[in-house]
């Protein structure tokens, strides 16, 4: 007996895609629960988190984001594809300690530079500087130069953060706000202490909950971790399968929004390293093939603004405009819309500062 297997194309994978990451209708969430939801916010600058909640909360504002991480209820730390993310305080506690593993495989980059050097004297070394005082990595290093003379500077602040969880203090991440990188421990700047790593099953189902349906290989490319095809065939019973149009096995929560593919999806202006664009091994379900590569250049990510639910230009803010570099032709339809959701964003983010909205050429 043969079953017919369930295919999803590239239009049905973007509409449910889309519609868990909160972009095909803005969401009343508030700030914290969105970023549980997501499983964190990429944070590599300040300011992607606010332009990432903008784009998919409403009545979204700065302040929103702002005042937890202030009190303590989100931070800022390395986690997912050793990546700094936004993440709620459970998280930091839960979700470092799940993706130990890689932090440990990146230090056997650096052996060379740590020949001589315990780890755990490091870790322990580290960990009481920083919780004795909160520290640059810089003043880290030097302290830890003194006990390693002849270690690779760069190499012991790669293992004090790939040992510990450092989190960034603020007032580094508050809108409007400046201040250099601070770190101290996730424990000690949250007043608890980690919690044991949650069972990658559980993690799956919340991947699939903010990124499904999703294929083994998509989750692993978001955390930055392998094997975990054991946990998905362990909840197989419990899960949908489909396939996409190249064959792939995708995993999906039963209950989980799979919109119809025609569902219509307002432009929406990202930040430069989103979660969308990245959380995936297979991406053209937000990126057509065409324009793969064209949000980067180098290491450098851009803004990048979604047409129809598609990568489709990019965007940033000069001193007096909001310019929007399409990649191809928009339409009159097309046009006033983004020009409409624009609007709405330098409402939400830029309240009382004067912004045209002007239409570039991309740079190539």
């Amino acid at each position: 007996m043969t079953t017919t297997k369930r295919v999803l194309g590239t239009r049905a994978l973007n509409r449910a895609t889309l519609a868990r990451q909160l972009l095909l209708e803005r969401s009343p969430m508030s700030a914290e629960e969105a970023v549980g939801h997501l499983v964190g916010l990429q944070a590599q600058n300040v300011k992607p988190p606010y332009y990432a909640l903008a784009a998919r909360l409403d009545g979204f504002t700065p302040e929103a984001l702002s005042r937890p991480m202030a009190d303590r209820a989100v931070a800022r730390l390395v986690t997912l594809r050793s990546t700094i993310h936004t993440h709620t305080a459970r998280d930091c506690l839960t979700l470092r300690p799940l993706v130990q593993p890689a932090r440990d495989r990146e230090l056997t980059q650096f052996r060379t530079g740590l020949a001589g050097v315990d780890l755990d004297r490091l870790a322990a070394l580290a960990r009481e500087l920083v919780e004795a005082e909160p520290r640059t990595m810089k003043q880290l290093r030097e302290a830890l130069l003194k006990e390693w003379p002849d270690a690779d500077p760069q190499s012991l602040s790669v293992a004090a953060r790939c040992r510990l969880p450092l989190v960034q203090i603020t007032p580094r991440g508050l809108w409007g706000r400046s201040g250099q990188v601070t770190l101290t421990t996730a424990e000690h700047w949250l007043g608890r202490p980690a919690e044991p790593a949650p069972a990658p099953d559980d993690t799956v189902l919340r991947y699939l909950a903010a990124f499904g349906p999703a294929s083994v290989k998509d989750m692993q490319t978001w955390a930055g971790l392998t094997r975990l095809r054991a946990a998905f065939e362990r909840l197989r019973p419990r899960l949908l399968t489909f396939h996409d149009e190249a064959g792939v096995e995708l995993f999906d929560l039963p209950d989980a929004p799979r919109p119809d593919p025609d569902t219509p999806a307002p432009p929406r202006f990202l930040p430069e390293f989103d979660n969308l664009l990245l959380s995936h091994a297979d991406r053209t379900r937000v990126v057509p093939p065409e324009h793969r590569g064209r949000h980067w250049r180098g290491n450098i990510a851009y803004r990048t603004l979604l047409v129809d639910g598609f990568l489709a230009g990019l965007w940033r803010l000069d001193e007096d405009a909001l310019v929007v570099e399409p990649f191809g032709r928009l339409d009159g339809r097309q046009r006033a819309e983004v020009v409409a959701e624009g609007e709405r964003m330098l409402r939400v983010m830029h309240p009382g500062t004067a912004h045209d909205i002007r239409f570039g050429t991309v740079r190539e």
